[in-house]
């Protein structure tokens, strides 16, 4: 889920392969897509974002692509293609956009996140496959902060890290388990404007604060 600047509420339905959009009453302004591979449709679309514009850009995670959209749900473009090379996606589930517009995808199945300005031009990437510092074991979260560091929810290795926009290493905190602090497959996360971190941690069904 996203939200834009006049509290619409932007949700990626995933199983019914569309996108939906709220006001913050929760009535229905609009929807859009179905399945497929045409611009505007999806394969499981698992992440949404929503710039400073209003534009919604969507991880069609099936189809390994990114896809932006006007606040009423027509195509502008897309970013990233199937594979592992730059600008390319294995499963994207998650994006961000931070306020210069800057794109950020959790490219998941590569285990790795990608920069790209806002017209879709790749920029960085950071990370591999692994559990140390910088590495990730299927990164399905993300959020970017106003002073422009980026958080990852580190799935498979049950911890938060954080970055630099540029994608330079600076914290961690986090292991497998149920109590403060510790995560059962954390699978997606928020920054508020003090700060404060929101982590859903999927498997012990709770929401932890930090």
């Amino acid at each position: 889920m996203a939200l834009d600047g006049s509290d619409n509420l932007y949700v990626a339905d995933e199983f019914n392969y569309r996108l939906q959009k709220f006001d913050g009453a929760g009535a229905c302004l609009a929807k859009w897509g179905s399945l497929g591979t045409g611009d505007g449709q999806f394969d499981l679309p698992r992440g949404v974002a929503v710039d400073g514009s209003g534009n919604a850009y969507v991880a069609d995670s099936g189809n390994g692509r990114i896809q932006m959209f006007d606040g009423s749900g027509t195509f502008i473009t897309q970013l990233g293609s199937p594979g592992s090379g730059d600008g390319q996606f294995a499963n994207p589930s998650a994006v961000a956009v931070d306020g210069s517009g800057n794109v950020y995808v959790a490219d998941s199945g590569n285990d790795r996140i990608q920069r790209f300005t806002s017209g879709g031009v790749f920029v960085a990437k950071w990370g591999s496959s692994g559990s140390g510092d910088g590495q990730f074991a299927n990164p399905t979260g993300l959020a970017v902060e106003g002073g422009g560091n980026v958080y990852v929810a580190d799935s498979g290795n049950d911890r938060i890290q954080r970055f630099t926009s540029g994608g330079a290493f600076v914290a961690k905190w986090g292991s497998s388990g149920s109590g403060n602090g510790q995560f059962a497959t954390p699978t997606g996360l928020a920054v508020d404007g003090g700060g404060n971190v929101y982590v859903a941690d999927s498997g012990n069904d709770r929401i932890q604060r930090f």
